[in-house]
């Protein structure tokens, strides 16, 4: 009798799966949920497909995640896919988040960087049913990275550059500049020795290039460049090499991290920008949701 196949045994049946696409994104467009369609009937997948307008994103996700489907595709950007997760949770459908936005980060860190067709065939080839572990901050959950301090300053800068406003976007920078070295962060990792820096950025195991994706922390790097010399040092080596071996960062592991400041701490979450209060602490969360995701180093 042949012997049955055990890669199928761990195959998620999608007999009822739902697609939510922001149709307003530059990256999806009007004609992405027929595509989607087309893609899903090559794997004999049958969904229901919702084309939705930015304000219609989250009612049409809600009624989505009620139908209770096998499967929750979304394309769309990485505020929405943050808030699809969190609608899903760790009891609800499975998720497969799309690139359909201007950073994916989420996308990329499940499926790597590759347009969402490709992103959809390798989930429904090589993916199966796994746990994403996150951070949880004040009630906000971040599920790829959440930085700390200065630099998300720097993120209203980014958005006037995304909306052809460059004289704002100076401005902007301008201002996240002037109030560099002005607030810096305290933070203690696991209950050790409270320790100054910059700026935290905390890495979720799926997105960090050092952790399995079933490691139970998140990666903790400190940025704590002197000046704006360091600064530039540190983007250089971000950009030509691991800038975890820069000087200025100090890269460790925790479950909770507790972060203050003089003042209320600015935050970037999985690309949002998020206004934290003075004391904050982050702890890992080891299932936030499930995805549909091929194992990390096929992506």
């Amino acid at each position: 009798m042949p012997q049955a196949d055990s890669d199928a045994a761990v195959r998620p049946r999608l007999g009822k799966v739902e697609v939510v696409a922001n149709v307003a994104s530059g990256s999806v467009g009007p004609t992405a949920p027929d595509e989607i369609a087309k893609v899903l009937a090559e794997f004999g997948v049958t969904a229901k497909v919702h084309a939705a307008q930015p304000g219609d994103l989250i009612a049409r996700l809600k009624a989505s995640v009620d139908a209770a489907p096998d499967l929750l595709i979304v394309l769309a950007g990485d505020g929405t896919a943050r808030a699809a997760a969190e609608l899903c949770g760790p009891d609800g459908p499975m998720m497969a988040p799309l690139p359909g936005g201007t950073m994916n980060m989420l996308p990329h860190a499940v499926y790597g960087t590759r347009p969402w067709p490709e992103a959809l065939r390798l989930a429904l080839t090589e993916g199966r049913p796994r746990n994403l572990g996150g951070g949880c901050i004040e009630g906000h959950r971040f599920l790829v990275a959440a930085i700390l301090g200065s630099p998300a300053l720097l993120a209203p800068a980014r958005e006037a550059a995304r909306s052809g406003k460059p004289k704002l976007a100076f401005l902007r920078a301008k201002r996240a500049f002037t109030r560099a070295f002005t607030g810096r962060l305290r933070y203690s990792l696991d209950g050790g020795q409270r320790e100054k820096a910059e700026a935290l950025v905390l890495m979720c195991p799926m997105a960090s290039k050092v952790m399995h994706a079933e490691d139970g922390r998140l990666e903790a790097a400190a940025l704590d460049p002197k000046g704006a010399g360091e600064i530039l040092r540190l983007g250089i080596n971000a950009m030509v090499r691991d800038w975890r071996l820069d000087p200025a960062v100090d890269d460790r592991f925790c479950k909770i991290a507790r972060v203050w400041s003089a003042q209320g701490i600015p935050a970037i979450l999985d690309g949002e920008t998020v206004k934290l209060p003075s004391l904050i602490d982050v702890r890992y969360d080891p299932k936030v949701c499930r995805v549909l995701a091929p194992p990390k180093d096929e992506r």
